[in-house]
This record gives structure tokens, C-alpha cells and sequence, in this order.
């Protein structure tokens, strides 16, 4: 559907800073990762073009925002994650508004109001040997997470339903998360020499340095939290970044249904579903 980006950035962007007020008030580190470091490094700001957030969260401080977020975030917002609901679909979180709706497929039944992604950082081993069989053991548990949650039958009833029939008789939703979240937690963020965003980044690592400190850094005319190397940083992440990609390149959502004025629960209670 066609919607005015820039009316849905400047709404992300109230809300990040809403979230960054909590997080700094309670001691919580967080990072603009992704394309929103991206943005706020060559544009000051959202990236023209791009329609969301993403921040990264050690994990002690993103398993106390789950512990208790329902107390420290404002009414309209809520964070989402599969420790609070077993058939939320993605093993990292999403701090949502749930005075709006935000359907990016319509398949998925669990899209709720726009939201900002939160992703864990945590530590990957040192060794090259065990690092690739960690990532490997991710990876299996990641192609596994999907199969999950999909529809068996979304491409018919032949060989492809298959995979996922099998995977959802032998596992439970909340196996399969718990399976997931040990593999990505075997190695303590703070001890570490090298951390992985992993679910965000697949199989990229660097060291923990390259995050350090929480640092200060302009968005949108907000100063928020950013990476302390964001050119090591986001040299590993894209390259030459400060060169645009060409027009066929530049993404957005393409959201389903979008509303900034709709309640999700009043969506998801009409007929629009």
C-alpha cells in the first residue's frame, strides 16, 4: 500500500526517543544498529528511504527489558518477544505502538502496531573452529524457527509441506525459541572479545570494541546512543557506505496495511483482516 514515509519516520522517531528517556532513566545500554546507525551517520537521520528502527541491546540489559518492560515502558507502547508469547515468531523483540496498526504480511497474524526492532547482542567464541560450529548450530536453529511458524501448506500439499509437518509434530514453538536462545547466549556479551547481533546479522561477528561504550550521536535532532567505532562498524556492515546504492536497491517495507491512527486491536477485531 502506498503510505507517506516521512509522517512514519518522524512517528518511529517520537518513539525512539521515548524508549531512549526509558533506557537512559533505568540504566539500560542500548545501540542504533543496521541502517539506522547507517542513517545517523550519513544522513543525520533516517535513510530516505528506509521505514524502520533497529537497535541492538546487550543481552543482561535486553533480558531486563523483558523482565520488566511492562512497568517501565508508557501505556502505548509494549515490547514483544517469545518470552512472553510462544507463538511470536522471531527470536528477538519488537517495542510496539499500540495506538496504531502495522501489517507488514498479511499471512503473519501476530503484526501489530509500528514498531521499533530490538535485537540481543551477545558474545560468539574466540576460536575459528568453534565460532564456525557455532554459527552453524545457529543457523540449523534459525532455518527451524521458520519452518515452525510456517504455513505447511503455503506453497501446496506436496514435497515442500513436508519439512515443516515434520518440524512442528517433533517440536514445540517454544522449544524450538528456548533451542535457539541457548545457542545465542553460550558466551557472556561482556566477557567476550567478539560479539554477533546474530538473527540480525546471520553469521557476521566482530570484536566487541567496535560497540564499546554506548556513544553520542545525532538522529534526527535527537542525540541518542550509538556504536563508540561506527566507521569499523559499519565498513564491516556495508563497505563503502557513505556511497548511495542505486534506485533498485533502496528498499522499503511495502507494508500490507498501515494505519497511525488505528488501534491493532480494533483491526484485528473489524473485517479489514
Amino acid at each position: 500500500m502506498e503510505y507517506d514515509i516521512r509522517e512514519l519516520q518522524n512517528y518511529l522517531a517520537n518513539n525512539l526517543e521515548e524508549v531512549d528517556k526509558v533506557f537512559a532513566k533505568y540504566g539500560l545500554r542500548y545501540f542504533l544498529v543496521s541502517g539506522t546507525m547507517l542513517g545517523a551517520v550519513r544522513h543525520k537521520g533516517f535513510i530516505p528511504w528506509d521505514d524502520d528502527i533497529d537497535i541492538g541491546m546487550p543481552r543482561k540489559d535486553y533480558e531486563l527489558l523483558i523482565k520488566h518492560s511492562k512497568e517501565w515502558l508508557p501505556d502505548y507502547l509494549e515490547f514483544v518477544c517469545p518470552e512472553y508469547d510462544s507463538d511470536y515468531p522471531l527470536p528477538y523483540g519488537k517495542v510496539q505502538d499500540k495506538r496504531t496498526t502495522c501489517v507488514e504480511k498479511l499471512y503473519r497474524k501476530l503484526d501489530g502496531g509500528v514498531f521499533i526492532d530490538v535485537f540481543p547482542l551477545d558474545g560468539v567464541p574466540e576460536g575459528k573452529i568453534a565460532r564456525w560450529w557455532h554459527f552453524r548450530k545457529f543457523l540449523f536453529w534459525r532455518k527451524a524457527i521458520y519452518f515452525m511458524y510456517r504455513d505447511p501448506y503455503k506453497h501446496g500439499k506436496g514435497p515442500s509441506s513436508w519439512i515443516p509437518l515434520m518440524w512442528q509434530k517433533l517440536f514445540t514453538r517454544e522449544y524450538v525459541q528456548k533451542k535457539l536462545k541457548r545457542i545465542m547466549t553460550e558466551c557472556e556479551y561482556d566477557e567476550s572479545h567478539f560479539m554477533s547481533e546474530h538473527y540480525n546479522a546471520q553469521t557476521r561477528f566482530m570484536p566487541r570494541s567496535v560497540f564499546g561504550n554506548p556513544t553520542d550521536i545525532e538522529f534526527e535532532g535527537m542525540i541518542l546512543k550509538g556504536v563508540e567505532q561506527p566507521d569499523e562498524y559499519l565498513t564491516i556492515e556495508y563497505g563503502d557506505y557513505m556511497t548511495l546504492p542505486p534506485e533498485n536497491k533502496r528498499h522499503q517495507h511495502n507494508f500490507h496495511y498501515l494505519n497511525l491512527s488505528m488501534p491493532y486491536a480494533e483491526f484485528y477485531a473489524s473485517d479489514k483482516v
